[in-house]
């Protein structure tokens, strides 16, 4: 999927990415983006003739970015404790400054029976990558000696991401963003080989 946009199609998806943040997808609608971007909603159809073909393509950009967000992590820390806490730390700080108070697939897969199929299938793509580099980190980090599994690196990344996602909801339902890191360090810290 292209993902390059115009500077007014990546305006409207830096919206539309704002309003799925704060809503989800049934949130918002393209009278909401017309009154935000002071663009015409057929303005907005020229440059996204559907909804879900804005969504895919917003959701396609976040999955670009988280790439080569856990990239950066990889060149950055030299090892899988300090890729883990750079992680959560990542979004601990985003959810205390409120830049992005949610992962917003973690949003849309709430919704999966009442999306576009191919809203979908980005957000199961996103969550199989990050799966796949939290599953590397751990197998990582236990083939070191420094981190101790009871469950395979698979299965530990599937809870880690679960309890990720979980702190932002609670962190989200107690208006407190405090909560999400009072979740999350201790589970990177049951992680640690004793």
């Amino acid at each position: 999927m292209n993902t390059d946009l115009s500077p007014r199609a990546a305006e409207i998806a830096a919206c539309a990415r704002s309003l799925l943040a704060s809503g989800g997808y049934n949130g918002f609608s393209y009278a909401d983006i017309s009154e935000s971007v002071h663009i015409s909603k057929a303005s907005i159809h020229h440059h996204f003739p559907s909804k879900a073909e804005l969504v895919q393509v917003v959701v396609a950009r976040y999955r670009e970015e988280a790439r080569l967000g856990l990239a950066m992590l990889e060149q950055r820390f030299p090892d899988p404790l300090a890729q883990l806490r750079a992680y959560t730390g990542y979004w601990a700080a985003c959810i205390r400054d409120g830049t992005s108070s949610f992962c917003i697939c973690a949003l849309l897969a709430a919704e999966l029976p009442a999306i576009p199929p191919q809203v979908a299938d980005e957000v199961r793509g996103h969550f199989r990558e990050l799966a796949a580099w939290l599953a590397s980190v751990l197998a990582w980090g236990a083939s070191q000696g420094a981190f101790s599994l009871q469950a395979s690196p698979e299965a530990e990344a599937m809870a880690f991401m679960a309890a990720v996602h979980g702190a932002m909801l609670a962190a989200r339902a107690h208006g407190d963003p405090e909560v999400f890191a009072g979740i999350v360090q201790p589970l990177t810290d049951r992680l640690v080989s004793r």
